[in-house]
This record gives structure tokens, C-alpha cells and sequence, in this order.
């Protein structure tokens, strides 16, 4: 039998998740409170009710103590089943801003008085259950068809998948550094097209401007050692189990020079399959002139 334990922090994706593990043929029953298990496991062992595949969801909202239903599912499934655990995270920030967009209420808010306490509170919680998982999947930067990718790694194209997800992301200065950066590079100090008036309309998507910012010594030479320092980080951050790592690239409007060495940078880091890897340019069509 192929058992998957869905969990992590309220509003990160586990819902899609589910989803896409149904498409997969597994049967998926969420929110199962952890006394039920075993009795679960008994019908799904029967000839009437037996599975091949199945995905259980189990998380703050069936109101266990953590360390209590760690300890039963070790005893579950420990000896006599295998079973990987899932667990779907994202940063404070995202998740703040999907419980405002979606307007549901946090399952602890009404103990811990607010939104934000109710975050930290779910984390703290939940932290014994995020090191025991076997895959953490940060959500904060992938979009729905990214998601799907890093659980096919980890679901049929087996032993492929790693933890670490990079977001190389894309900026202008004027309209603020991205908060969740973990690397800033200011990239000002290449030729700026916005000032030709016919490359202006132009984006770092196109071959006209890559040409005209990175056809240059200068360019070719911060490239150069700003691959190499990231071929040597990212398996350090790997090996430290970090599980989201965003290079944020700015110039002055996030339009021409940033997406120039941005897709370049992307197109570098992409290759190493060992890792998950996604680009976002966050303010190429804003302030469009």
C-alpha cells in the first residue's frame, strides 16, 4: 500500500495538493482525526474497501496534541506499513495575504486573538511535524502548474525530488526591494536602454535588450562569478535543509536590466535538476511606458 500523510500550515496548498494527488488515483480522505486511524486502516485492509493508494490529511484543525499523533502514526505505520509524510508550508507574508484575499478564518484564530498570532501560534505547533516530514514544499512563489511538477518529482518520478525550491525574482528599485529576498543584486551599473528611445518599449525578454545590456565585458564578467557563487551556495543551503531561497535582482524599474540578467541567471540554474527552480518578474508590466 502507498500512504501519503498531507499536512503543514493552514492556507499553504494542501488543498490543491490534494486535488492533484486524486487525479493520481490515490483515495484521499482530509481532516481524519488521528483516533480514527486505526480503525481506517482496518477497512481499507478488507476485500470490500481495500486501496492501493492513499492520501490521509492531518493537521491543526482535528485539535490533537502533536506530539501525540506523531507518536500514534509511528506506531500505525512504523512496523508494519511505510508511509511518507507531505508537508505544505509558505511564508508568513503569503500566507497573511491569501486568508485576507480568500476571507476564511484561520482554525486558530479565535485563539490566538489575531491573524498573525494565529500563524505563528499554527507554526510553532507544527514545527516536530515539519522535521519529521519526508518532502516540505514551500508554496509562497509556485504557481499551480509548478505545484503539480514538484509532486509528480516526488510522487512518480521517485527519488528525483529535493526540498530546496529557487525563486530568482525580477524588481524595480522604485517600487521597493521584495521583503522575502534572501540574496539582493543591484544590477543599475549596466547600460540602461530605457534612455534610447527606441529600445525603450522594449523588455529583458526580448533579444534587443539582452544584447544591448549583457553584450559587454562588464556584464559577461559579474555573470560569470555570479553563476559560480551559486553553484557553490545552493548545495550548501541544500545540505542546511533550507527549503526556499529567493534571489531578487533590481534595477531601476524592473523593466529592461533586472529581467535581462534575471532570465540569464534562471536559464543557469534551471539545468541542475536537483533542485526545484522558478522565475518571477515581478514588476516588468508595471508602470509601463
Amino acid at each position: 500500500m502507498d500512504m501519503i500523510i498531507v499536512t503543514g500550515m493552514s492556507g499553504s496548498g494542501k488543498g490543491t495538493a490534494f486535488k492533484m494527488l486524486e487525479d493520481r488515483g490515490y483515495f484521499c480522505v482530509d481532516n481524519l482525526p488521528v483516533k480514527l486511524l486505526d480503525r481506517f486502516l482496518d477497512l481499507t485492509n478488507t476485500a470490500e474497501g481495500a486501496k492501493d493508494k492513499i492520501a490521509l490529511g492531518i493537521d491543526i484543525r482535528g485539535g490533537e496534541n502533536i506530539d501525540s499523533m506523531l507518536e500514534t502514526l509511528e506506531q500505525l505505520f512504523g512496523k508494519h506499513r511505510m508511509f511518507k509524510m507531505l508537508y505544505m508550508d509558505a511564508s508568513d507574508e503569503c500566507l497573511i495575504r491569501r486568508y485576507k484575499e480568500s476571507r476564511h478564518v484561520h482554525p486558530l484564530y479565535e485563539t490566538a486573538g489575531s491573524l498573525e498570532e494565529a500563524i505563528h501560534l499554527e507554526r510553532k505547533k507544527l514545527e516536530p511535524v515539519r522535521k519529521r516530514a519526508d518532502y516540505v514544499i514551500d508554496t509562497s512563489f509556485l504557481l499551480t502548474r509548478e505545484l503539480q511538477n514538484r509532486l509528480k518529482d516526488i510522487f512518480e518520478n521517485h527519488g528525483s525530488f529535493k526540498n530546496l525550491n529557487v525563486t530568482v525574482m525580477t524588481f524595480g528599485f522604485k517600487n521597493g526591494v521584495p521583503q522575502e529576498a534572501d540574496f539582493v543584486f543591484d544590477v543599475r551599473f549596466l547600460p540602461n536602454p530605457h534612455y534610447d528611445p527606441v529600445l525603450r518599449p522594449h523588455t529583458g525578454n526580448e533579444k534587443i535588450i539582452q544584447d544591448y545590456v549583457l553584450n559587454n565585458p562588464e556584464a559577461e564578467e559579474f555573470l560569470d562569478k555570479l553563476f559560480a557563487m551559486f553553484r557553490f551556495l545552493i548545495p550548501q543551503f541544500m545540505k542546511a535543509e533550507k527549503n526556499q531561497l529567493v534571489i531578487a535582482v533590481g534595477c531601476t524599474g524592473g523593466k529592461h536590466r533586472s529581467v535581462s540578467v534575471g532570465n540569464r541567471l534562471y536559464e543557469a540554474l534551471k539545468e541542475d535538476t536537483s533542485y526545484g527552480c522558478n522565475l518571477i518578474h515581478r514588476d516588468l508590466y508595471r508602470n509601463r511606458s
